[in-house]
């Protein structure tokens, strides 16, 4: 079993923890129950994860320049860090290079690949193989190497009866 992780302010085992990018950076606090209540992580109305974060880090980095801000809705980097949330869509380009290495960092990659059900994933597959099979059918006939074309038929035929065998939903 992995070893637990304790807390950054007073060493107990951690139950709460809190991620933020400060600077383009993550930082990851890990608190006891007593040390997050007593920094207020309980009450959203008092608690501010930034200000949490640059006290418990052993490192904290100075602020960057207030000269980052979104043309449309006027928010700050500071804005930022202190809601948790941008202002409007605009933003999201404003705060590039705030926002792709918090995504990096947290899924594979930043462009998002969608999810598709597996049945759908297998008769495209099917029918890809298919497709593919087809042309190498038309190229084998047109070089007349039939034997070849024989083999690509029966193996398309194959295909066809496991894309209609297949359940439809």
């Amino acid at each position: 079993m992995a070893n637990p992780l304790k807390c950054d302010l007073c060493s107990k085992p951690a139950t709460v923890h809190l991620t933020q990018i400060v600077n383009n950076k993550v930082h990851k606090v890990d608190l006891c129950e007593a040390c997050a209540q007593a920094k207020g992580v309980t009450d959203p109305s008092g608690f501010s994860l930034a200000d949490l974060l640059l006290k418990a880090s052993l490192n904290p980095e100075p602020e960057t320049p207030a000269g980052m801000r979104c043309e449309k809705c006027g928010f700050t980097q500071a804005d930022f860090k202190k809601h948790g949330r941008f202002g409007c869509p605009v933003c999201y380009e404003a705060f590039n290079g705030l926002v792709e290495p918090m995504l990096e960092n947290m899924h594979n990659g930043t462009a998002h690949a969608g999810k598709i059900p597996v049945r759908a994933l297998e008769r495209k597959s099917l029918y890809d193989r298919l497709t593919k099979l087809e042309f190498d059918l038309t190229e084998a006939i047109k070089s007349e190497r039939y034997e070849d074309a024989a083999r690509t038929r029966d193996e398309i035929n194959q295909v066809k009866q496991a894309f209609t065998q297949q359940p439809a939903r």
